[in-house]
């Protein structure tokens, strides 16, 4: 992005440099605080590997002066290429602030990595003028990795912000500009505006976070084709007197909410919001919320015009039609597209490798049936390379033989490496007893990432016939949105999973229900093929292993062992060994982990406890348990600090800890998300069988 041709270039080095240098390539300053005062408009300080900070010379708050580039690492997002600090700054709009940079008018800063951890603390701010921020990781900064206040403009390109305090990003005041092409994830709020600003908020994917993008005030934001998923307490909040930009009739805003908890929007004005073009699920709108139709809606489900002559009303029309003005897809000689005519594994290859530019993963080993002067020989091994197909135990790809539709379906999961399905989705469709086992958590991942078209019904699916030309070009089209990189065709035959997902079968009513959907919600647990839960059912250690890690993703404190029954193929090889270096999970005394054996109740809780680090508690407070004497005394102060933090859930009997029974699915999901409560990354939920500590002062 940046070329530094015929300009002027200092460098810095935290690791060689020295301030007394020249500032050169061979001779570089040691800190970017001396190449700031010495830099001028129109230089160029380029940064290497290592850390900023007091402890190498740095004086903050850093303050990069107009027309001066900054420049890391762009490609990795400057990992390893580390500014980290604090110093005070007096913002004219906000007071008193404590900041690691300030960015000034035109100023740029790309491929760095930048963390402010004190409480109040704030990566970058930006005030006025139009500086460029691209390429860069804010991370870890104790209340939001970029603030945008006065009236600056700045253009806000590829970057991720993630786990910062309060917010990835804030816009206030006046502020304009452009937010594009982010990854904003695993904030408190993804993005907040507020006051007047109006940013343009667009192609970016924000998701995990507790709440995505949150106005108040008078903010005015136009958001566009945004990716807002998986946030755990909703999508977009919309307060005060704010009026987001969400699309009109002629310009839909082609925005996708999908997987979010709780709402993908929620309008808490008393003002009227207005949504064109975008995907969302009804059942997920709170407030006063106008879904308007856009001539897209109108046109492409019903009349696109086509140059096909067979093609004219069918439903995959404006899939087909999106392919091929992309230069994606062709007919025949004879003016035809043939849709139900099935297609072929080569034919398959060759439109796979035209529509998808991704990088060679595989190690291609030659197909035994395939010369070198097939047709589509450099079509099929390319598309082996990006992971999409492969061949058969006997060393064949067999080109010529059609492709059944659940054999597409898996190939587009596994080439563009997607992830997230829960098989409870798979209920929607009423013959999901014809998927095949190797396939159910591909087609899961299909139908939340929303691929799967189904016509004319959406709930048959028939994974087992041969796939049509028609149905490629929706799925391929589908892929593509899922990509980022076409709009959403409105089409009533795309599975919506949001929408039509029957409940899991034996959770109704359950006690446990609250917590095991709250974690479903997460994508944290899953259920069976079959639709149901199985509450009841005891969890194995393995099993438990695979969600402590999923749910805490707990960093290493120790070395994990190689446990002698735990071979490296075994499905949650790594889950195990990331909950036992964690500190979650540990082996046996003959370094045996056992798998497949169930998870005792007070093992799930001493985990807990010991996997988070929780402060011990009194174990006065286990007086309140009837059956306390059946405590180990190892486990003792683990049990009265999980009573404490309001970890421990006792279904029927509060009172019975029933320590050295075989957990259920349903009891250790509920203690899983007690844990996730008391750490403070997950919302209360009411519950008569929590168990509340009744020793004075232990509350």
């Amino acid at each position: 992005m940046v070329s530094s041709t015929l300009v002027a270039t200092l460098y810095v080095n935290p690791i060689t440099g020295n301030n007394a240098n020249a500032g050169s390539r061979l001779v570089p300053y040691k800190t970017l605080t001396h190449a700031l005062k010495a830099s001028k408009t129109g230089m160029i300080i380029q940064l290497a590997p290592g850390n900023y900070n007091t402890a190498n010379g740095e004086i903050f708050p850093l303050i990069i002066p107009a027309g001066v580039m900054v420049v890391g690492n762009e490609a990795t997002k400057g990992q390893g290429i580390i500014i980290s600090g604090s110093g005070e700054y007096q913002s004219e709009s906000f007071g008193l602030q404590n900041i690691t940079l300030l960015l000034l008018d035109d100023a740029s800063l790309m491929g760095v990595t930048v963390t402010n951890s004190i409480t109040k603390g704030t990566g970058i701010w930006i005030e006025y003028g139009a500086p460029t921020l691209a390429n860069s990781t804010l991370v870890n900064c104790g209340r939001e990795g970029l603030f945008v206040s006065g009236t600056a403009k700045p253009a806000i390109l590829d970057n991720l912000f993630t786990e910062n305090g309060a917010s990835g990003l804030v816009m206030a005041r006046n502020s304009k500009g452009e937010v594009l092409r982010n990854v904003v994830q695993k904030n408190a709020i993804g993005i907040a505006v507020s006051d007047f600003a109006a940013p343009l908020i667009t192609h970016n994917k924000i998701s995990e976070n507790r709440t995505a993008i949150a106005l108040s005030r008078d903010a005015r934001p136009v958001l566009r084709q945004n990716v807002i998923e998986k946030n755990s307490q909703g999508g977009l909040l919309v307060n005060g007197n704010a009026i987001p930009d969400l699309g009109s009739t002629q310009d839909p805003a082609g925005n996708i909410f999908r997987s979010n908890h709780g709402f993908d929007v929620q309008n808490a004005t008393s003002l009227k919001l207005v949504s064109a073009g975008n995907l969302l699920n009804p059942a997920g709108i709170k407030g006063l919320v106008e879904l308007s139709a856009t001539v897209e809606d109108t046109a492409k489900p019903i009349s696109v015009n086509t140059s096909f002559a067979d093609m004219t009303g069918h439903w995959a029309v404006a899939f087909v039609e999106a392919l091929l003005s992309k230069g994606l897809i062709s007919g025949f000689g004879d003016g035809t597209f043939k849709p139900e005519a099935p297609i072929t594994r080569a034919q398959y290859a060759a439109m796979i490798t035209k529509t998808f530019e991704l990088p060679l993963k595989n190690k291609y080993s030659k197909f035994t049936d395939i010369k070198s002067d097939f047709w589509a020989a450099a079509a099929i091994e390319r598309a082996a390379s990006m992971g999409f197909i492969s061949g058969f135990p006997d060393g064949t790809f067999r080109p010529g033989q059609n492709l059944t539709k659940i054999q597409a379906i898996v190939s587009i999961v596994n080439g563009l490496q997607l992830s997230g399905g829960n098989p409870n989705v798979l209920t929607v469709y009423r013959d999901r007893a014809q998927i095949p086992s190797y396939a159910i958590d591909a087609m899961a991942i299909a139908t939340q990432k929303l691929l799967v078209v189904n016509y004319p019904q959406t709930e048959i699916l028939e994974p087992l016939r041969d796939i049509t030309r028609a149905e490629v070009a929706a799925l391929i089209y589908q892929a593509l949105v899922t990509s980022g990189k076409q709009k959403p065709i409105i089409s009533p035959y795309i599975v919506n999973p949001d929408a039509d997902i029957a409940s899991f079968t034996d959770l109704r009513g359950h006690w446990a229900e609250g917590f095991i959907r709250a974690l479903v919600s997460m994508n944290l647990t899953r259920g069976f093929a079959d639709g149901s839960y199985k509450p009841d059912q005891a969890m194995t250690r393995a099993q438990y292993a695979a969600l402590v890690a999923a749910a805490f993703n707990p960093i290493a404190k120790r070395p994990a062992p190689e446990f002698t029954d735990v071979p490296k193929d075994f499905w949650a090889y790594k889950s195990i060994q990331q909950a036992a270096q964690g500190g979650f999970v540990a082996g046996f005394n003959d370094r045996t982990f056992r798998p497949q054996h169930n998870v005792q109740r007070l093992q799930v809780i001493v985990s807990l406890v010991n996997g988070l680090s929780l402060p011990a508690a009194n174990t006065d407070v286990l007086s309140s348990f009837s059956d306390r004497n059946t405590i180990s005394d190892y486990a003792r102060t683990a049990v009265a600090t999980a009573t404490v933090q309001k970890i421990i859930v006792n279904y029927p009997d509060t009172k019975k800890i029933a320590p050295t029974r075989e957990a259920t699915r349903a009891e250790v999901a509920a203690m899983v998300y007690q844990a996730l409560v008391a750490i403070g990354r997950s919302p209360k939920i009411n519950s008569p069988y929590i168990v509340s500590p009744f020793a004075v002062g232990n509350e």
